[in-house]
């Protein structure tokens, strides 16, 4: 079975796909905290509890794929793999096959999990297809008709700016991030939810909108626009735009890129 991890500033989700024959199962998955700090053991530890919970052993993985926006942890995550999986993993970075053409300025810049979005997308969408990945960042990823990487852009995560907001306002505290029952609040708990939900929506729609005002000069063919991260089911709601929700994009884009990159490296066991 193949393990995909992808590891961002915030949470860590792990994927297991089995292969039979050709066709991949995604057969668990699993969102945990990142951990800068947590060493070979610590990690191993707890990996090989989240397989034990679900009833199944380390030594069923036979190969491994890591995207990380965390350079940190990487020598750990490599040495988790190879001490508590025997595998030698495969990691996201510049050189690697994608498939895809980038029409960036330094695609060596793009984030790992920001390609493994948009291969995804376009494999299972087309395009064009604009992505829209809510995490510590929400990253907006635009894919053409033709499946090229266009570009897109990061703005701050909807955690990140209440954090901001809460640390910087003294008689501002802390409350629950959620939809409020009316944009007009009467207390400051419904105030800072409007302003919190309802500002992000606003930010995310904006964006979009740019998007395909500057699309809409080269293709006639509507985008699909899909979202992903562990925000999406909370905003996408109520964006004018969002069509769908993708929980698993980040992994199959993993889950693809090593099937395009597994012929050309060795046999995945660690000596």
């Amino acid at each position: 079975m193949l393990l995909a991890l992808d590891v961002g500033n915030t949470n860590t989700t792990l994927g297991l796909f089995k292969f039979v024959g050709e066709k991949p199962e995604l057969v668990a998955h699993w969102r945990v905290t990142s951990h800068r700090t947590q060493t070979v053991d610590e990690y191993g530890v707890f990996f090989v509890k989240l397989f034990e919970m679900h009833g199944m052993s380390p030594k069923q993985v036979t190969d491994i794929v890591i995207a990380s926006v965390v350079p940190p942890v990487d020598s750990t995550l490599r040495q988790v793999c190879e001490t508590y999986f025997s595998v030698e993993p495969m990691f996201i970075e510049p050189g690697i096959k994608t498939g895809m053409k980038m029409l960036i300025d330094n695609p060596t810049e793009l984030g790992a999990d920001r390609l493994c979005d948009a291969i995804a997308a376009y494999e299972r969408y087309g395009g064009p297809c604009i992505v829209v990945d809510f995490g510590t960042a929400t990253k907006f990823e635009v894919i053409s008709a033709e499946g090229e990487y266009m570009g897109g852009a990061i703005a701050p995560g909807l955690g990140l700016s209440a954090d901001a907001l809460f640390s910087r306002a003294a008689r501002l505290y802390r409350v629950d991030i959620k939809r409020p029952a009316k944009v007009i609040g009467t207390n400051t708990v419904a105030h800072l939810q409007s302003g919190l939900y309802y500002g992000y929506i606003g930010l995310v729609d904006g964006i979009i909108e740019r998007i395909l005002a500057e699309l809409s000069a080269d293709s006639g063919t509507p985008p699909r626009i899909v979202a992903s991260g562990g925000l999406a089911h909370l905003i996408a709601p109520d964006s004018r735009y969002i069509q769908e929700i993708d929980d698993m994009l980040t992994l199959n884009g993993l889950r693809i890129l090593f099937e395009r990159n597994r012929r050309a490296r060795p046999r995945g066991r660690a000596h």
